[in-house]
């Protein structure tokens, strides 16, 4: 019987529920347990696919194509379980599921209400997260919580919870609760009064937390700790000290250390065998020790909000790892890029151009990749990189002087890129889209596979056969190709089913490494091996860094 962990948050958002819940799916998964995680987020979006990543941090795409919250990256980083559509999932999804079932007519007339029936279908959808009745139904299920206690648009959500609760019974579901202890300098104390309000908030809605993650900027002391259980009703060694930690993957090392993934299993009455953490201990081993360090200029323009960059940051520091190095990553707003001032690239060791949509900063990006191409400093452009990286070549290698994508100039003579409909006609004219069409149903998305073109350096990274997650509507035009073969971009992977390009690349006699790849690989890296097109990229970094004959940066 799969049993559940409801992961709750209070007093602040932000904290790091998702880093704790994936931190303890590791640890139990490291005892032998077959474990999945799923978020439930309380907004009124269908998916996070249409919020801006000022609002909401990147959007995480799944293999089955769904767009999810970036805590789905979180898990996929730390257990072996792949998330799919059904581990993440919002307040829109449901209200939209329950209101079309009281469309056709399935609650035979009945008033539809808040409870019973939108707590049943969250608890539906918990259950198809977790696989139950299906053969990948795991042993245990986290399922995080989105927002903080007290907000209203989360309390159906926790209603939903401590309804499963009471039907599965007390050996079959626990609630861990973080909160926050903060420290007031004025006073020289931690405060323990924001966690006790919250708890008690929690257990006027009828959830009693069996353990409390205590987050501060330190370890809490053991006498904050009794105060805590005191007024709480949770017991002392539930009461679980969070301090803040130069790397996350040391955090599941912390947890296990003060018995959570003990106090969950007795919880639970699941008998395993002892928790192994020492792949864990030789990633923190790995990430404290590099032998080198590099610096990456990433050329985006959410760079005031380093979530929305999520998993690319993590994807090269796990690349760093591979290569002993530490990767520095500073971002450069592609908004205040210009000729007048590209040359504060020259410090960097290599440079990435991020995805995005929309024209603000693209010009910035077309200048980033120019001077990289230029200067020979590795380049890798993901998704909308791939995408200006082509527009420049088009500009000032094949004679194209105003070519553009229709996304930022619709009336742009020379369409290098476009949506498929705009170029799929024969001659290769633009044709009128709709500008009313429903944006969160006209991407490409999900896993897809391509055929890799030998002898070049994407084969030489992925082999015959690439495949990887996709989010974007634009696609490179199928009738200017061949003029940019002409100029000497290499088309390096086409897809198999529709013959889109997804990768491309300078020849290696031209540039030591310059690539732009249509999909998002960031999504499958891992910090056991990286991912190979970032373990790649970061040699070639390290690389150039040896043939600039800069000095050997010192590692702090």
């Amino acid at each position: 019987m799969t049993k559940f962990v409801f992961v709750t948050g209070g007093v602040v958002s932000s904290l790091g529920k998702g880093i704790a819940s994936a931190s303890l799916a590791a640890v139990l998964e490291s005892r032998g347990l077959k474990v999945t995680l799923i978020k439930l987020d309380p907004y009124l979006n269908v998916d996070p696919g249409t919020m801006s990543p000022f609002q909401h941090g990147e959007v995480f795409v799944t293999d089955d194509g769904a767009e999810t919250d970036l805590d789905l990256g979180h898990y996929e980083r730390f257990i072996t379980t792949r998330m799919k559509r059904s581990n993440n999932f919002t307040t829109g999804q449901i209200y939209k599921s329950v209101l079309e079932k009281e469309r056709r007519g399935d609650y035979l007339g009945k008033t539809v209400q808040v409870i019973p029936h939108v707590t049943n279908e969250i608890q539906e959808y918990v259950k198809r997260g977790a696989g139950l009745g299906s053969p990948e139904a795991v042993d245990v299920a986290i399922v995080e919580v989105g927002g903080t206690v007290g907000d209203i648009e989360s309390l159906p959500f926790l209603e939903a919870a401590r309804q499963m609760s009471l039907k599965m019974g007390p050996t079959n579901s626990a609630f861990v609760h973080l909160t926050y202890v903060p420290w007031i300098a004025a006073a020289g104390e931690l405060k323990t009064k924001p966690t006790q309000h919250t708890v008690q908030k929690l257990r006027e809605i009828g959830i009693q937390p069996d353990v409390l993650l205590c987050r501060a900027d330190r370890a809490v002391p053991d006498e904050e700790r009794e105060k805590i259980s005191l007024f709480t009703n949770v017991q002392l060694h539930g009461v679980i000290s969070m301090w803040d930690v130069d790397t996350i993957y040391k955090v599941p090392r912390m947890l296990h250390e003060q018995g959570l993934d003990e106090m969950i299993c007795m919880k639970l009455q699941l008998l395993t065998k002892p928790a192994d953490l020492k792949r864990w201990d030789r990633l923190v081993h790995e990430v404290e020790h590099p032998a080198q360090q590099l610096s990456i200029a990433m050329c985006g323009k959410y760079t005031d909000l380093s979530d929305s960059y999520k998993s690319l940051n993590e994807a090269l520091r796990h690349a760093g790892i591979q290569h002993h190095a530490r990767v520095h990553i500073e971002y450069v707003d592609s908004e205040t890029l210009s000729d007048a001032n590209v040359d504060q690239l020259s410090r960097f060791d290599a440079v990435l151009v991020p995805g995005g949509f929309g024209k603000r900063g693209v010009e910035g990006k077309i200048v980033a990749a120019r001077y990289a191409r230029e200067h020979k400093i590795p380049y890798l452009g993901i998704c909308l990189g791939m995408q200006v990286a082509t527009i420049e070549v088009a500009r000032h290698l094949a004679g194209l002087a105003e070519a553009n994508s229709t996304e930022f100039d619709p009336a742009t003579p020379h369409p290098v890129i476009a949506l498929i409909d705009e170029w799929q006609d024969r001659d290769g004219s633009i044709q009128k889209r709709d500008q009313g069409s429903d944006l969160g149903g006209t991407m490409r998305l999900g896993a897809q596979s391509s055929d890799v073109q030998r002898g070049t350096l994407a084969h030489q990274i992925y082999g015959d056969v690439v495949t990887e997650r996709h989010r974007h509507r634009y696609e490179a035009n199928e009738h200017y190709l061949e003029r940019l073969r002409q100029a000497g971009l290499v088309i390096s992977a086409i897809t198999q089913r529709d013959k889109l390009t997804e990768i491309v690349e300078l020849p290696r006699e031209v540039h030591p490494w310059f690539v732009g790849v249509q999909f998002h690989p960031e999504f499958k890296s891992t910090p056991w091996d990286g991912h190979p097109l970032f373990n790649s990229f970061i040699k070639a970094a390290l690389e150039h860094q040896a043939s600039a004959q800069k000095p050997l940066k010192a590692v702090a």
